[in-house]
């Protein structure tokens, strides 16, 4: 649940930050911009109940239905699970993993 709240914290904190941005300056539409932020928000939605990936070091961004994901994961099946659950939302066209796999130790 912890996880949850953390998560719609971000994505409230990050819709509010974007929200001043020209929308023509990246997004064909304001259609598209209302759909790609709902996108990233049920993404990082999707991370934050999932017990593998951690929505703390995963970043996500999306333009256009293709999410990309960069951060930082502590295992190879972290990474790919990111990608999997991000495959999942509705609305998603491709998935750019950019998730860079390191130890906890560094």
């Amino acid at each position: 649940m912890k996880k949850v709240l953390i998560a719609s914290m971000l994505a409230i904190a990050g819709m509010a930050t974007i929200a001043g941005c020209s929308v023509a300056s990246k997004q064909s539409s304001v259609g598209n911009y209302v759909d790609d932020t709902t996108i990233t928000t049920r993404v990082k939605t999707r991370f934050a109940e999932d017990p593998q990936v951690s929505v703390m070091r995963i970043n996500v961004e999306t333009l256009q239905g293709v999410v990309q994901l960069s951060g930082f994961a502590t295992s190879s099946t972290e990474k790919s699970r990111a990608t999997e659950v991000a495959q999942q939302v509705p609305g998603v066209q491709n998935v750019r993993n950019n998730i860079i796999v390191r130890s906890p130790t560094g």
